[in-house]
């Protein structure tokens, strides 16, 4: 029996706490003895969440249960953290076995000195924050969830359930996680190194707008000549200047630019289709399957072949 113990605190982030809670409930109701799941509030009294929710916990500070896995939710809640939340953190945090936190929990982590010298992520917006207040912590704003040893950390709200139903895939194999997620309606699973965001999200919005058409020209055409001398063409500008200019007004490369709709697109015809490897390769403008799988490794970490496994939905009959 495992014990997760979520912390709840004012103008919590109420998807970051019935997230993963939902993951871990489905987890014991397929395999009861699995989880036992706690609340706690620093005087055990009601916490109002940020969008006007109210939670009961189960505990307070003074008997809350020991902790083998201790998530700490975000929301607006810790942009000024209670000094009394931080310190239990700092008391308490080091005893859990797994230590989790979604979203801007991170913050909360970080004040209590519990990320110092780790690998960490958290909702794109904070990211900067965190790197600039805890320069001891190594914050990465792109994947998802990041594991790093007994300490795990997610991105914005849903990524709280990707990273959740990683962890129960990993205390109770495949086939529960699998049946969780499938209840849900949600994947089983988004990587943890998938971006938090797609190319065109990442990415700036040129200002010219010859160099917004071939932002389009590239999502709307990934299998198409995509070098730089044909984009330049397109952009009726020479190959230099138009690399530097797609650079200074989007923020990323054309090549980086070009690498993550491909990869996206390729993405999403494993995820939605049937076709074959070989032609989802041609279609997003790889030439071969080999040159498709050593982008996937080197970005996602897993061949497309077990991509597609891990993502695609089961099909329903």
């Amino acid at each position: 029996m495992r014990t997760v113990l979520v912390v709840l605190f004012d103008d919590v982030q109420s998807l970051d706490v019935s997230g993963p809670v939902e993951v871990f409930n489905g987890a014991e109701r397929h395999c009861p003895g699995t989880y036992r799941i706690r609340t706690v509030t620093a005087d055990g009294g009601q916490a109002r969440t940020s969008s006007g929710l109210t939670l009961v916990p189960d505990h307070s500070f003074a008997n809350a249960p020991a902790a083998h896995t201790l998530l700490v939710p975000g929301g607006e809640g810790t942009r000024r953290p209670d000094p009394g939340l931080v310190d239990w953190l700092r008391e308490h945090g080091p005893r859990a076995e797994r230590l989790v936190s979604v979203c801007s929990g991170a913050l909360l982590l970080a004040e209590a000195g519990l990320l110092d010298g780790r690998r960490v992520t958290s909702h794109w917006s904070v990211c900067a924050r965190l790197a600039r207040d805890h320069p001891s912590v190594e914050v990465d704003p792109d994947p998802i969830f990041i594991r790093d040893g007994n300490l795990a950390t997610s991105a914005g709200v849903t990524s709280g359930i990707d990273l959740a139903l990683a962890l129960v895939e990993e205390d109770t194999g495949r086939d529960i996680a699998l049946s969780v997620a499938r209840h849900l309606v949600v994947f089983l699973r988004r990587p943890g190194n998938q971006a938090q965001f797609s190319a065109q999200l990442t990415a700036q919005t040129a200002r010219r707008e010859p160099l917004r058409e071939v932002q389009q020209w590239i999502t709307e055409h990934p299998g198409g000549d995509l070098s730089v001398d044909a984009l330049a063409a397109r952009a009726r500008l020479s190959p230099r200047h138009f690399a530097r200019a797609f650079q200074t007004e989007t923020g990323m490369t054309p090549g980086r630019y070009v690498d993550r709709v491909r990869l996206e697109h390729a993405r999403g015809l494993l995820e939605d289709t049937a076709d074959g490897v070989e032609e989802i390769s041609r279609a997003c403008g790889y030439g071969t399957p080999e040159a498709m799988r050593r982008a996937f490794v080197r970005t996602l970490g897993t061949a497309p072949a077990e991509y597609r496994r891990r993502f695609r939905p089961a099909p329903v009959h």
